[in-house]
């Protein structure tokens, strides 16, 4: 089976039945992925009267409680609502499209004098090349599956160079997703300057661009375009649990 989409007068070819999940997915127990110091996702089973949410524990149907920290379990896509104050900046509300033509990159955070690892603009321009998708995917080096129960918190992980987000946001690119807990370094005394950067807050805001952090790239899948499927649920929040979804895309050429 195959699809087609089109993108900048070139048709691209992609196969429904071959999807690319790179959300992590979340369960109850350790080991889980935590950043900013959130509480773990826990699942919890409902007890009303008799009745128990549980089948395993003889319940007639399995009946849950999920306890979760958007920006702090797992994968998620945020808003420019992260950063304002106001009511109506929610994922729900700013982001009406979920099909994306998109670039994934992989780079390699750079020590700096003060001992972080930030991921730089030069580097990011350099696997672009002049590339304009819709939507960046941000894959870094190394890229081990421990990233998917990795505890981030109060280890200063990688973050972005803030220049990145001013660069995407001139290029038109309206959805970056990265596999790091942040954008901004962990603790930046609140000045949060790529998701400014990014969503040119408050001048000029990009109301439909959004953030998604905490991917994760298996090793297989290659650099290159990608049709990208971002899957949110909807919430009236500013972030939301996500699972963004990739389909290898095939340029079509004319016969001759």
């Amino acid at each position: 089976m195959t699809a087609s989409v089109t993108y900048h007068s070139q048709t691209y070819t992609f196969n429904p039945l071959e999807p690319l999940d790179i959300s992590m997915p979340l369960h109850e127990g350790q080991p889980q992925p935590e950043c900013f110091w959130a509480e773990p996702a826990t699942f919890d089973v409902i007890r009303v009267g008799d009745f128990v949410g549980s089948v395993a524990q003889g319940g007639s149907t399995n009946y849950k409680r999920v306890h979760l920290t958007p920006h702090g379990n797992g994968t998620h896509t945020e808003c420019y609502g992260h950063i304002s104050a106001d009511e109506n900046a929610t994922i729900h509300n700013c982001l009406k499209r979920f099909l994306f033509v998109a670039q994934l990159i992989t780079v390699t955070p750079q020590k700096q004098e003060n001992g972080d690892k930030v991921v730089l603009l030069e580097d990011v321009k350099k696997q672009l090349q002049g590339i304009r998708p819709e939507a960046v995917i941000l894959r870094t080096l190394p890229n081990t599956d421990d990233k998917l129960t990795r505890h981030y918190s109060g280890t200063n992980p990688p973050y972005l160079e803030h220049t990145i987000g001013q660069y995407l946001a001139e290029q038109g690119i309206a959805h970056l997703l990265l596999d790091l807990p942040s954008v901004d370094r962990e603790l930046d005394e609140g000045k949060l300057l790529c998701h400014h950067a990014f969503w040119q807050y408050p001048k000029a805001t990009r109301c439909g661009a959004t953030i998604t952090e905490l991917i994760y790239v298996p090793a297989h899948v290659s650099d290159g375009l990608y049709l990208l499927n971002l899957q949110i649920a909807s919430l009236q929040l500013d972030a939301s649990p996500s699972k963004p979804v990739l389909y290898t895309l095939s340029p079509v050429y004319p016969k001759l």
